[in-house]
């Protein structure tokens, strides 16, 4: 059956997600990619033999597929996704409850989820997503996005509120959310941290996780605006 038969025409080019929804990496729909919480728009680009979507969240340019189960749950929109300005300023306002956001998420039974985005389980960029957006502020998906979109500082001015990135000297894999006094929260995975949201140190004191995360340990960044994408 023809995908134009099964999804309503949107005037506006976009749909709103009725439930929150898994996008996936390939039109097999087997690995997750990243997660579409309740409310968030997207474009869709093309179908696959009428099995999956090939889609666009809307707030963050992240692309990825839909799975034809989930075709239902998605509804156009009558209004255009509009990116939001927030100042700088307006944004270190928000910090303390940015914060507060990702020490309630550690507080819920979670375990780390490549591509989560959605309480209560998340990878790591997933939960600096998703804790910037509690506020109204939107970051790229990925860590290395988030790194590239940042502003650099130096790793011994950090502030609470920043980010702080590893991974290998060619590329962020892994990022976390500085909370002060040299510590920093972050959902890590099975074979090399927590397996779910825990608070390490920026040293190479403490435990195994703290010095293995700390050895990767490539910079900091300032987030001073929301993203506001390729519109």
């Amino acid at each position: 059956m023809s995908i134009n038969l099964l999804i309503s025409h949107s005037p506006t080019g976009e749909y709103h997600c009725q439930i929150n929804l898994n996008i996936y990496n390939s039109p097999e729909c087997v690995s997750l990619a990243t997660q579409a919480a309740t409310g968030r728009h997207l474009r869709i680009k093309s179908n696959h033999q009428n099995t999956a979507i090939a889609i666009c969240l809307c707030e963050d340019d992240y692309p990825g597929w839909l799975s034809v189960q989930d075709w239902q749950f998605i509804q156009p929109t009558e209004t255009i996704y509009q990116p939001q300005f927030i100042s700088t300023a307006e944004i270190q306002q928000h910090i303390p409850a940015i914060i507060a956001f990702t020490q309630a998420a550690k507080a819920q039974d979670n375990h780390y989820l490549w591509g989560g985005t959605v309480a209560p389980n998340y990878d790591c960029s997933g939960l600096m997503q998703a804790a910037f957006k509690s506020v109204g502020i939107w970051l790229p998906r990925d860590a290395y996005q988030q790194e590239a979109f940042v502003q650099p500082i130096d790793i011994n001015q950090t502030q609470p509120g920043d980010l702080i990135f590893f991974g290998t000297p060619q590329k962020a894999t892994h990022v976390g959310l500085y909370l002060g006094d040299g510590l920093y929260i972050h959902s890590s995975g099975k074979d090399q941290g927590r397996n779910g949201i825990g608070i390490d140190q920026l040293s190479a004191q403490g435990d195994t996780v703290s010095q293995t995360y700390y050895q990767q340990l490539r910079c900091a960044g300032r987030v001073i605006k929301s993203y506001a994408g390729n519109r």
